[in-house]
């Protein structure tokens, strides 16, 4: 491939496709062209390992596979052959199967702070069932979620807290407020100006940054106080920071959590889990009134839980989660290393834990810059390397590392060149890359 042209002929032709068939091109926006420099967003053909291919022939390094669900690298073969193990023998029933009895108790044992689990496609159906199970426990309509967390549910109690709010009523927007990262004294502050309100507080218990010493205590502390439900979303920390999620990491117990992206390597599989006494209020051993916790008519198709099965296992006897760190950790150093020699180290910066790395563009002012981070994607791109984020998979090895922080030091030089001229406009080729959340296309 060469490093300084790329040319995509037949992917532009697909996403043409793609655009007159699907609003936005994608069914996940995170994954639309926008995301990419103009006339740059190849359309996959096929992956293996840490390794993806084009429609054109163009072979990359990828990161951040499938959003971060994708940690052990495509077509892992221990995967595969457990859900070849079921795909002969039927994926949906019209009662439970035998599958869904081992997959929880599996599930339970990776997670043991949880009692109880149901199975789920998507993330945002857990998430979603998780607020509706603390409305319904504590009487209350008041959702608090973090505010500094990007997304949590395709569902209206978040998305009309989003610049994409078109079509979901003001008077459901009130019911969601928001807390703060790391700033107990600002959650104490809203629970008190809405007391007896808030069902529940939402949010990712790590994220970019470690959680200040004594955070998530003092979360589960504040909740017990105001009388509601702890959620943590570990739909990114589960696996990514040990197999029990952040919750395991640290030793805080929250009272639901939701799972899902690397639980089931690409195949579709989430999570929602947590106390008993919460849980069975979906379910038929309870005296209330009943919740419509989750009810999906694929949650339990027997394949994908065989895949959930087999990553757990994976991560348990092949130590997933250290070797994720390994490679990030080397990742970092590597490109912090290069950006620096290239005196880009302020501008190009990488953050978050080992094994969940992303990347800042700033401009000269030294703030954010969609402009540079179109330069910096479209150098990675004619390198070979496939990276909305740093996000690593097991499949990477060395070489693959060595190969990215080579075409980071690249992608560098060409920055050090935009910022010297104060302005990063040449070296674009078309319109910036666009933040997700939007209110006009």
């Amino acid at each position: 491939m060469d490093t300084e042209v790329l040319d995509l002929p037949l992917s532009r032709t697909a996403n043409e496709r793609l655009h007159a068939m699907i609003p936005g091109g994608a069914h996940t926006y995170a994954k639309g062209d926008d995301q990419y420099p103009e006339n740059l967003a190849p359309v996959i053909s096929h992956g293996n390992g840490a390794h993806v291919w084009d429609v054109d022939g163009n072979r990359y390094i990828e990161y951040g596979s499938g959003l971060r669900s994708v940690s052990l690298g495509h077509a892992h073969p221990r995967v595969l052959e457990a859900v070849r193990r079921e795909l002969d023998r039927g994926s949906n029933f019209v009662r439970p199967s035998i599958v869904e009895v081992a997959a929880a108790e599996r599930f339970l044992a990776t997670v043991p702070t949880a009692e109880m689990v149901k199975f789920a496609k998507n993330g945002s159906d857990a998430t979603t069932a998780a607020v509706r199970l603390a409305r319904a426990a504590t009487g209350r309509p008041r959702v608090a979620l973090c505010g500094d967390h990007p997304f949590f549910s395709v569902d209206d109690w978040f998305i009309g807290t989003t610049p994409m709010s078109a079509g979901i009523p003001a008077a459901t927007n009130e019911l969601t407020v928001a807390f703060p990262y790391g700033d107990l004294a600002a959650t104490e502050q809203l629970l008190t100006r809405y007391q007896d309100e808030i069902a529940c507080l939402i949010l990712e218990p790590a994220t970019h940054s470690e959680p200040p010493p004594g955070y998530l205590a003092g979360l589960r502390d504040l909740a017990d106080r105001h009388g509601c439900v702890l959620v943590f979303d570990e739909m990114i920390t589960g696996f990514r920071w040990s197999e029990a999620g952040a919750q395991g990491l640290y030793g805080v117990v929250p009272d639901l959590s939701t799972f899902g992206k690397a639980l089931g390597n690409g195949f579709a599989v989430s999570a929602l889990a947590g106390r008993r006494d919460l849980m069975e209020r979906g379910g038929l051993r309870h005296s209330g009134d009943r919740v419509f916790l989750l009810s999906t008519t694929h949650g339990a198709e027997t394949h994908s839980l065989a895949a959930a099965m087999a990553v757990q296992t994976i991560y348990t006897e092949e130590g997933i989660t250290a070797r994720l760190h390994a490679l990030g950790e080397r990742l970092a150093a590597g490109v912090r290393e290069v950006a620096a020699g290239m005196g880009v180290g302020d501008h190009l910066v990488v953050r978050g834990r080992a094994s969940n790395l992303v990347f800042a563009t700033l401009d000269e002012n030294l703030r954010p810059s969609q402009q540079y981070r179109t330069l910096f994607l479209r150098r990675l791109l004619a390198g070979g390397v496939l990276a909305p984020s740093f996000v690593v998979s097991s499949a990477l090895d060395d070489a693959d590392i060595d190969r990215t922080v080579d075409v980071v030091a690249e992608a560098c030089a060409v920055y050090r060149k935009a910022l010297d001229a104060a302005d990063p406009t040449p070296w674009l080729a078309g319109r910036p890359v666009r933040p997700v959340f939007r209110r006009t296309a």
